[in-house]
């Protein structure tokens, strides 16, 4: 793998001579602008906790998510679209630890690896993104038979449920390729919903017509969207001794709960699960989620608020979350999507 860039602390040796030391950390993360800034805002904190130390990024885009730009991704026959080649270079000691944008993280990770740090959240919110030049409005003001592209199918089935009078088209790529689709004259498409966090870490805020939430449009984020979570090695007591130093608790905290909640429900299909979580006063963990049907004519939620303090107490709240939701119909829907797509990806879009 190339180096694409190096960070080093302001007390750091010569990278040659930090190296022989063992004070050189390889950083492994994907080739997006979007990927290179997440680590960036990463390896910004790493040199500050650690100014004697040195963080080489290293670079790669093998994954099936950016090699085949064609299938959708609930199609697509493996689950870690994004993770599995970077995952492989870190076990065999090639890399230190992985930058990654959580939400294309897996909620099952190989045996000897973590998620062991979050940075602070960026904004988990859904953003409405409407073609350039098109009068400002939001996505229920669109006329019926509007096209509106993603490649989610928890997006879809949303739309599906409170929008039925709306038409979903897949779109893949970056979030450039996809605004360019957008904005191109002869597009498909009347908007797009993205990731706000990823349109705000690469200063495209200014894109956004509208923020997407259980209050504001209805619709809810996907597990672990906005964070930035750092993978290591569960053995490696030196990189576990750098990421906590910069670890955001609440962060942490409650995309262990969404993670939690998901991989109890999975089950081996496509997940159309929307979810939400909001901090209480500084112990208490507001959590709503929905799974919903693809054709978005039956869903099955959930809302609880739990007192949350570590790291068992939010993966409890997950597991008694998904107990509640499957029970309440969310068993059955699930069901009937894994008969109909025995697929095992979820929702696993970039941006």
């Amino acid at each position: 793998m190339s180096t694409i860039s190096v960070a080093a602390g302001a007390e750091a040796p010569h990278p040659e001579d930090a190296a022989r030391s063992g004070h050189t950390y390889n950083v492994g993360t994907r080739k997006s602008k979007l990927a290179l800034k997440q680590t960036e805002l990463v390896l910004t904190e790493t040199v500050k906790a650690f100014p004697k130390y040195v963080f080489a990024v290293k670079a790669k885009d093998t994954a099936a998510g950016d090699i085949d730009k064609v299938t959708p991704f609930k199609d697509m026959p493996v689950k870690n679209i994004w993770t599995h080649e970077l995952e492989t270079l870190m076990v065999e000691g090639d890399l230190d630890f992985l930058v990654h944008s959580l939400k294309d993280v897996p909620t099952q990770l190989p045996s000897n690896c973590e998620i062991g740090a979050t940075l602070a959240r960026e904004d988990p919110r859904d953003a409405f993104v409407i073609k350039a030049g098109r009068d400002h409005c939001r996505i229920q003001d669109l006329p019926s038979g509007s096209v509106v592209g993603t490649s989610s199918i928890r997006r879809t089935a949303q739309i599906a449920m409170v929008y039925p009078h709306l038409v979903v088209k897949d779109l893949r790529g970056n979030i450039g390729t996809r605004l360019n689709k957008l904005d191109a004259e002869d597009s498909p498409f009347d908007a797009i919903i993205l990731a706000a966090a990823g349109l705000i870490r690469i200063d495209l805020s200014h894109r956004i017509s509208q923020f997407l939430d259980s209050k504001n449009g209805n619709m809810l984020h996907a597990v672990g969207q906005g964070a930035i979570g750092i993978e290591n090695r569960s053995d490696d007591s030196k990189v576990k001794e750098i990421i906590t130093k910069i670890n955001h608790l609440p962060t942490f905290y409650s995309t262990i709960a969404e993670r939690s909640l998901l991989r109890t429900i999975e089950g081996g299909c496509s997940a159309p699960l929307g979810i939400e979580t909001t901090w209480i006063g500084h112990d208490r963990l507001q959590l709503k989620a929905v799974v919903i049907s693809l054709n978005g004519k039956e869903f099955a939620e959930v809302e609880m608020v739990e007192q949350v303090t570590n790291v068992q107490e939010a993966e409890e709240m997950g597991q008694t979350g998904a107990t509640e939701i499957l029970q309440r119909g969310a068993d059955r829907i699930l069901a009937e999507i894994k008969a109909k797509r025995p697929t095992t990806v979820t929702d696993l879009e970039e941006t």
